[in-house]
């Protein structure tokens, strides 16, 4: 056991730390701007969803990661608004003795991933309270979305350095 430990400790001797502090919405909105009209007429949804992420160091070792969805669904038939939702739903998470390295990486990925459930749920539940069926947003690949981001970086830094 102690060997394994010493394994996952970081260059300064310390074990990283990686844990969710507090989970909290900054923001919701739910908008219904065509009812009760909507209601009345048969309903062939079109989704459109929107997705952002956001980081800030805190103090110490203290990260707040912030998850904003937006989700416009509309008539397909007359093009209609049903309904709109906005969250931005946020986390202070403590990431200690974590590699420079990996920390992107922890924000990006890993915290977003964490959080991601929770966001789905208060999304869902709002558009029930809306007068809707749940609104239930596919799983998100947060690695996927990392590694893509990453490599768009990289290619536009290889640009600007060929345009120079």
């Amino acid at each position: 056991m102690a060997e394994q430990n010493e394994k996952n400790a970081s260059p300064q001797g310390e074990a990283p730390v990686f844990r969710l502090q507090k989970l909290y919405l900054k923001d919701l909105s739910f908008e219904n701007p065509n009812a009760p009209e909507t209601f009345l007429t048969p309903q062939e949804p079109k989704v459109e969803v929107n997705l952002g992420l956001k980081n800030k160091k805190l103090e110490n070792d203290h990260w707040e990661v912030s998850l904003s969805v937006t989700a416009t669904v509309t008539n397909n038939k007359d093009g209609k608004t049903l309904f709109i939702v906005e969250i931005e739903h946020a986390g202070v998470y403590i990431l200690k003795n974590i590699p420079e390295e990996h920390l992107a990486m922890v924000l990006a990925v890993d915290c977003p991933t964490l959080m991601f459930p929770f966001t789905r749920q208060i999304m869902s539940q709002v558009s029930v309270d809306g007068g809707f069926m749940p609104f239930l947003m596919e799983p998100v690949n947060f690695m996927a979305l990392f590694q893509n981001a990453m490599k768009k970086r990289q290619e536009q830094a290889k640009a600007n350095e060929q345009q120079q």
